[in-house]
């Protein structure tokens, strides 16, 4: 009995280590990560190649928090989720960002003591969504921005408030969350008294439950109130409630704190008890917004006129579904959009066959978001307290429907007016006010302010003034929220995906987290005078969460794309004509599992065969128009939860051959076909395990060829996984080489060179320029911002970079794509130039009050060496027309040549060609006449031609 007990003991060890996670990444090992990205970046071969932001702006992204200058709401900043903090002193009108200069741009808090302007920034969102990126601890900066200093806690992750004495910037109190994905005990209140050099934790509720709201008495900073939530986030599940989320108050500024949420008190404890946010109105009044995930009482009333819901199959027995009404139940097959083929009179045949039972019904209209949606929680609901939280009172009678839609892990703020007691305000996919203290509400959203809030700012002088920040960006109101102003000018846009066509000049697509799809010119101005025009030059082609997008190389009018959980559209942006074409199962058979970022794929060879993967893979030969799956499930089969798992992410089919498909699965699977679906391979099992395949691309370059990216961010593991095989997947080799600690999402080849790679993380974006061995770090105008997609335009050569949080950055890469040993041995080589157009408006301008036009062509060169160079401009004869001397990098290198010759050179050109006549401009430069001129550096030459 002893040997069988043991041999059970070590199978469920087996077991758990079978499925059990390298554990969440330490704070020492990313501090580690970032100083060796700052080393990188000193010494890196592509510093100096040049990303400009071509946006889009309009929709915005996520904002999490707000500061306004109290004495000049005119000037404030703003948080955003991942796209950093931006400052305005012009109402919102321009923004700069000011937090470029730190090792990230994922922002949770911000906290401004605005008369000495000290700033504290909480890296890492407080929110729990899918890209709710950690942070890198508290950073502070006394210089608006230019330099920050990271003051620990870096092993908090996410924050919630920063409260700043307001007579003492050093002395602060903040709440941190935790890990997201992972246990952790640097979570609670923490508090310093030398502005954060030294920090004591004052409040640990449990390592599963961190503070998520925190916030003091307007005229009294030692009474606080905190409130803690107890949540657990898997890939597959999320819980967000416990029996230690509660609220907790402090009479000593954070020294200590006492639950004030008890048994007695009238705030719901025990299990269900979800976030939490709270709002002081002064010493006694509180108010507090509870995400109640107790169960909702069963309604007992029903309503024999009403029609068939989908809860009614879950528990009708075969007769009674026999006996249904044909008619009722056509009614709610119409409805509900069953395919044709089920209708009254089939599916009554198929239930009394025994194939299908009524039940099956209610499982075919389940996936991820009626699962969410469906959920009978109680939801939101409003408790106010007027003894300091000694009790409380719930404020109105009724269920808060229609404010969380069971997403109430996203929100939880409330607010109260500043000088009125009865004025709340709270919000989650609409934003609502009362005026009477909860007992009634009434929404303020409008046409122009977009859904899903998480940051307000109330006027302490003007209480109808208002700025409230939501995942589309800034709004701003002077009348209580009857009218809105926009005031989106930061490129901040979250992109999970982005793609381009072929069209001259080419269009970039993207789909943005609940900012849909979009696409446009990528050298579209990003400026202002759209507003004159009245047309925007990006265009919006699909709301939810936007997703991947696929082209049609035929006929760019052609897209394939749509919003999360697989639900995918064919559409014709010339006609707007649009057809849904997700996949669905057959009735009776367990429904398929999309995941929230559903892959798709148009065949290389054939442009009418679409794939999409669920948990098996889908295939349509006639554009979406109808499916089969051409594999069993694969993936490990899923786990039971509340978040689509077990469900592919990545597919690629190799351009060399019809047929040879890969795909990857978010529990850490790779399978191969090499014969089109009909039998599939394994190729994972040497990869760590459970991990997300965010990944997988057959190579353009050789057949045999394939590279793997696996992400560790759902379990709070942030080392990179990169592999790369010569053989189908039979043997792997890591390819993750120097990159520093951050979980990879993206990796491409050059579509030109074979031994370039280009890679991206949750903290930007590298090249490896022989095949991963070593990498170079991206970083001239580009911040260190999570790179979610890159996709490279192959005739313009253009490497753009889909980031989550800063939109869409593009870069030339056809000097990198040179790149060879010989390039790397010689001191200097300069890459061809493209001709330049002369313009007689060179130096010259329309309008006195305008600047003169300059016109610029840059030069690009590799130096094996760093040093000074003297870059010459030479006439076609050899003469030098001007010269510039250049600090010069080992690298890449981009010096701007403006096309102007010394008055020297100007004499030397008209004398050798005297048919040339060179004219002052309006500058008082001169300008190279229309020729062939030679640029040279050292020995290293190459032709500039003017038409």
């Amino acid at each position: 009995m002893y040997k069988l007990r043991l041999v059970f003991l070590i199978f469920l060890i087996c077991s758990f280590f079978s499925f059990a996670q390298q554990p969440a990444t330490s704070a020492e090992s990313v501090k580690q990560a970032l100083q060796q990205k700052a080393k990188m970046t000193q010494s890196s071969l592509v510093k100096n190649v040049p990303f400009v932001n071509i946006g889009p702006t309009i929709m915005s992204g996520r904002v999490v928090d707000l500061d306004v200058n109290p004495d000049m709401p005119s000037e404030f900043y703003v948080g955003y989720a991942s796209g950093g903090v931006w400052h305005t002193t012009n109402n919102g009108t321009t923004f700069t960002p000011i937090l470029d200069s730190s090792a990230t741009q994922n922002v949770g808090d911000i906290a401004v003591h605005w008369p000495t302007r000290t700033i504290y920034v909480g890296t890492g969102e407080n929110n729990a969504s899918r890209s709710s990126y950690a942070g890198i601890g508290i950073l502070k900066s006394t210089d608006n921005g230019k330099t920050w200093e990271n003051l620990g806690l870096m092993d908090a992750h996410h924050f919630a408030p920063i409260l700043i004495h307001p007579e003492n910037p050093n002395v602060v109190v903040v709440g941190a969350t935790g890990h997201l994905y992972s246990p952790n005990k640097e979570r609670g209140v923490y508090k310093t008294t030398d502005g954060g050099k030294t920090w004591k934790q004052t409040l640990f509720v449990d390592e599963v439950s961190g503070i998520i709201d925190l916030q003091h008495s307007p005229k009294n900073f030692n009474v606080m109130f905190a409130t803690s939530w107890t949540k657990d986030r898997k890939a597959w599940n999320f819980s967000g409630n416990g029996t230690n989320s509660a609220i907790y108050k402090s009479t000593d500024a954070g020294e200590t704190w006492t639950k004030v949420s008890t048994k007695n008190s009238g705030f719901p404890t025990g299990e269900g008890v979800g976030r939490i946010g709270i709002a002081v109105f002064n010493d006694n009044v509180v108010y507090a917004i509870h995400d109640n995930q107790f169960r909702r009482k069963e309604d007992k009333k029903k309503d024999d006129d009403k029609g068939l819901t989908k809860e009614d199959f879950k528990t009708m027995s075969t007769s009674d579904f026999l006996a249904l009404d044909d008619k009722k139940l056509n009614g709610f097959l119409k409805t509900n959009n069953f395919q044709e083929k089920y209708r009254a009179e089939n599916v009554k045949q198929m239930v009394r066959s025994g194939n299908v039972k009524p039940i099956d019904l209610a499982k075919y209209l389940e996936d991820a978001n009626s699962m969410l949606f469906d959920t009978p929680v109680v939801g939101a609901e409003v408790y106010k307290s007027t003894d300091g939280g000694k009790s409380w009172k719930k404020t109105h009678e009724d269920y808060l429907d229609g404010i969380y839609y069971s997403y109430g892990y996203y929100f939880g703020r409330i607010h109260v007016s500043p000088v009125k007691e009865n004025d709340i305000y709270i919000y989650g996919v609409p934003i609502v006010k009362s005026k009477d203290g909860g007992k009634t509400f009434t929404s303020i959203s409008a046409e122009n302010v977009h859904a899903d809030h998480h940051a307000l700012w109330i006027n302490p002088k003007n209480p109808n003034h208002l700025v409230d920040g939501n995942d589309g960006g800034v709004n701003i109101t002077y009348d209580d929220g009857e009218n809105w102003i926009k005031n989106n000018s930061p490129s901040v846009g979250q992109f999970y995906a982005i793609n381009v066509d072929n069209e001259k000049p080419y269009n970039v697509y993207g789909g943005l987290q609940d900012n849909g799809v979009w696409f446009g010119p990528h050298n579209a101005r990003e400026d202002k005078s759209w507003h004159q025009e009245g047309q925007y030059p990006w265009r919006f082609i699909m709301g939810g969460d936007g997703m991947q997008i696929q082209i049609d190389n035929r006929n760019s009018n052609i897209v394939y794309t749509g919003y999360q959980f697989g639900n995918y559209f064919r559409l014709n942006t010339k006609t707007e004509e649009q057809k849904y074409i997700q996949p669905k199962h057959t009735l009776g058979e367990n429904p398929y599992r999309f995941n929230w970022q559903t892959p798709i794929l148009l065949s290389p060879h054939n442009q009418d065969i679409l794939y999409l993967g669920g948990n098996k893979l889908m295939r349509s030969m006639n554009q979406g128009n109808d499916w089969e799956a051409i594999s069993d499930d694969l993936t490990n089969g899923g786990k039971k939860g509340n978040v689509a798992y077990g469900t592919l992410t990545s597919i690629s089919e190799s351009p060399f051959q019809f047929g040879l498909i890969y795909t990857g699965s978010d529990d850490g699977l790779v399978h191969i076909s090499k014969n089109a679906g009909g039998s599939w391979t394994n190729i994972s099992s040497a990869f760590p395990k459970d991990l997300w395949v965010s990944r997988v691309i057959a190579s353009q370059h050789k057949k045999e060829r394939v590279f793997v990216t696996l992400n560790g961010y759902r379990w709070d593991d942030f080392k990179v996984y990169a592999y790369m095989s010569d053989d189908y997947g039979n043997t792997w080799k890591s390819i993750s080489g120097n990159i520093p600690a951050s979980p990879v999402n993206v990796i491409k080849e050059d579509p030109k060179n074979e031994n370039i790679l280009y890679l991206g993380t949750d903290n930007g974006a590298y090249v490896s320029f022989d095949l991963g061995k070593s990498w170079e770090v991206f970083s001239e105008g580009l911040p260190n911002v999570a790179v979610h997609d890159i996709v490279i335009q192959p005739e313009a050569n253009d490497l753009l970079l889909g980031t989550h949080g800063r939109s869409i950055y593009k870069t030339n890469v056809e000097g990198l794509q040179k790149m060879n040993p010989e390039i790397q041995s010689q001191s200097i080589t300069i890459f061809d130039l493209s001709a330049v157009r002369s313009s007689r408006r060179w130096g010259s301008s329309w309008s006195q009050w305008s600047d003169a036009y300059e016109p610029k062509k840059t030069i690009q060169f590799y130096s094996n060496s760093e040093g000074e160079k003297t870059i010459k401009i030479l006439s076609e004869k050899g003469t030098e027309l001007n010269s510039m001397k250049v600090k010069v990098d080992k690298g890449f290198n981009y010096e701007d040549y403006d096309l102007t010759l010394t008055e020297k050179g100007k004499n030397a050109l008209m004398k050798e060609n005297t048919s040339v006549e060179i004219t002052k401009s309006g500058n008082g430069k001169y300008y190279l006449p229309k020729g062939v001129y030679t640029i040279q550096i050292d020995n290293s030459k190459t032709n500039l031609e003017i038409k």
